[in-house]
């Protein structure tokens, strides 16, 4: 019995045609099959940082649920662009909002997530800074809050920047670290940026890169999935 858990960089749905095109992002998010999602730059990064995916469109248009999360702005879907999305069905428990330090503001959410009758666990989503030190810095807050999370699982999953496959992750010992694939640029991609990682007691039993002629054109990432063991205490049926 196992958990889908995805992640997917929107680029503020501008795709690499540069087309701002909102309905093509959903098409990517429904083909990922997912029971829990991490979206990153859902919305604009200037001014007032307003939503670049229309909250009215993945109620529309998905079996998700935006529930009530923190926001950057009053006309903002995310925390400095980030929000995490679960099937309709599924709870969620409390979200806090954490602050990363590092020169360029940086966020993060820490969901506690139930499904069905299951016991909870906690997703945190993260869209790491672009200095490796800003990146270990950010890490060890990362690592509080999954260590905190004890007696519950936990994970984390989003946008790591990171192009080695070692250097950057100290703060995770005792922690595993997946990357499912190259998602960027996604046209042609060869970093492996978007990473998920277990607690222990967790086990990533399928991932992969959701690599498809239209994600390759929707965002400058390719979005991430896995299919996680260890969390769901009871069957669940993929939608």
């Amino acid at each position: 019995m196992t958990l889908r858990i995805a992640s997917y960089n929107l680029h503020k749905c501008v795709g690499s045609d540069r087309r701002h095109d909102p309905e093509r992002i959903v098409a990517v998010i429904k083909a990922l099959q997912a029971d829990v999602i991490a979206l990153q730059e859902v919305d604009r990064r200037m001014g007032a940082r307003p939503a670049a995916l229309p909250p009215g469109l993945i109620e529309a248009e998905t079996d998700f649920i935006h529930h009530d999360m923190p926001r950057t702005g009053p006309d903002s879907l995310g925390w400095h662009g980030q929000v995490v999305l679960v099937r309709r069905g599924t709870r969620v428990l409390g979200v806090d909002p954490i602050t990363l330090p590092g020169l360029e503001p940086r966020g993060a959410l820490a969901v506690e997530i139930a499904l069905d009758s299951g016991d909870p666990f906690v997703l945190v989503a993260a869209h790491l800074g672009l200095r490796r030190g800003d990146r270990r810095a950010q890490w060890a807050r990362i690592a509080k809050t999954l260590k905190d999370a004890r007696p519950h699982p936990a994970l984390a999953i989003g946008d790591f920047n990171e192009w080695r496959a070692q250097h950057g992750f100290e703060a995770l010992t005792g922690f595993h670290i997946h990357a499912p694939g190259p998602t960027y640029p996604a046209r042609a991609p060869v970093g492996r940026l978007d990473r998920i990682v277990t607690s222990p007691g967790l086990r990533v039993v399928r991932a992969g890169v959701l690599d498809t002629p239209v994600s390759r054109v929707a965002s400058d990432h390719l979005p991430i999935w896995a299919d996680v063991g260890g969390i769901v205490t009871r069957a669940h049926p993929r939608r």
